[in-house]
C-alpha cells in the first residue's frame, strides 16, 4: 500500500493598496508551475514556519514590503498540480513600502498590477493558459470581503 505524501502547505498574501485594489505579479515564461499567469504573492510554508511566518518572509521576498497586518482570511482550498497535493490558505493583508515599486524576483516575475474589485476580468487570461480561475477566484473573494467590510473599522494600522 502506497502512502499518500503530505499536502504541501502554501500561503497566498491578497495585498490591498489605500484604494482596496489588490496586488498580482505575473509569473515568468520558465516556472515550473502556471507559467505566464498572474499570481499573488506567496507561496510553500518551509519546514518549522508557521503561516504567518511564511507570509512576512514570502511578502518580503517577492515585493521588498513589510507586512503590516493580516486583516481577514478568505480562502483555503486544496489543489494539485504535478502530482502533489496543496493545501493553500489566502490573506487579505496590509503591507508597509512603497507601494508603486515593488522590488519583484524578475527571475520569477516579470510584472505586477493592481486590480480593482471591477477589473479582474484581467485575470481571465489564467484560465486560457492554465485551466484554472483559482488566483481570479481569491482575489474575488478579497474584493467581497474588502466590500463587505468598507462601513466597519478594520482594526488599527
Amino acid at each position: 500500500m502506497t502512502e499518500m505524501a503530505e499536502p504541501r502547505l502554501v500561503v497566498g498574501a491578497l495585498i490591498r493598496d489605500p484604494c482596496d485594489r489588490i496586488f498580482v505579479q505575473r509569473r515568468s515564461a520558465g516556472r515550473r508551475l502556471f507559467p505566464e499567469c498572474w499570481d499573488v504573492v506567496g507561496g510553500a510554508v518551509e519546514e518549522g514556519e508557521s503561516l504567518l511566518d511564511a507570509l512576512h518572509r514570502e511578502i518580503a521576498e517577492e515585493t521588498g514590503w513589510r507586512l503590516r497586518r493580516v486583516l481577514a482570511r478568505v480562502a483555503h482550498e486544496e489543489w494539485t498540480a504535478k502530482g502533489l497535493r496543496h493545501i493553500e490558505s489566502d490573506y487579505v493583508v496590509e503591507v508597509d513600502g512603497d507601494l508603486s515599486s515593488p522590488e519583484l524576483e524578475r527571475d520569477k516575475h516579470t510584472e505586477f498590477a493592481w486590480v480593482a474589485a471591477g477589473g479582474v476580468s484581467l485575470l481571465d487570461e489564467n484560465e486560457r493558459r492554465s485551466g484554472s480561475t483559482f488566483i481570479k477566484d481569491v482575489v474575488t473573494a478579497a474584493h467581497t470581503w474588502l466590500a463587505n467590510t468598507s462601513g466597519r473599522s478594520r482594526g488599527a494600522l
